[in-house]
């Protein structure tokens, strides 16, 4: 595998782990029906037997992971996986939402907004060396050329 190739997948990865936070960040507070209230079922819904309305389903937060990249003996490069934060909501009280359960609870997110900044403070110094590591392969490889010219 290539610098320029091993470099490029770690921008790719960087620009993943940016999108999953920014994701989960801007949803931190999107609720929707606790699963096991059974929320948006016919027998669970406010109103009248039968008759439910469709309510959200809560915000799934969002990880990614990264791992190393083998191609063949050769390992270089990483690959970026997205999948589901499990627990992927925790109960909490909202008894004024209309999908609260009898007890008044609703599923918000699993997020830690804390760990999703340093998600996105790693993601920018990865960026940002990656891109380094593109520069100096571009002008390597130009005063290389230079070289033998």
């Amino acid at each position: 595998m290539s610098i320029f190739s091993i470099a490029t997948s770690g921008l790719s990865a960087a620009s993943l782990r940016v999108n999953v936070a920014a994701s989960n960040i801007a949803n931190v507070q999107t609720t929707g029906a606790l699963p096991a209230s059974g929320g948006s079922s016919p027998s669970a819904g406010a109103g009248s037997p039968g008759i439910a309305p469709a309510f959200p389903a809560p915000y799934v937060p969002l990880r990614v992971d990264q791992v190393s990249q083998s191609s063949g003996a050769t390992p270089g490069g990483t690959i970026a996986k997205v999948s589901t934060v499990s627990p992927s909501y925790t109960a909490q009280s909202d008894p004024s939402a209309p999908f609260a359960n009898k007890d008044g609870l609703v599923a918000a997110p699993n997020v830690d907004i804390a760990n999703e900044f340093a998600q996105l403070a790693a993601a920018k110094y990865s960026f940002i060396a990656n891109a380094k590591v593109i520069e100096a392969y571009s002008e390597t490889t130009e005063s290389l050329l230079d070289i033998t010219t």
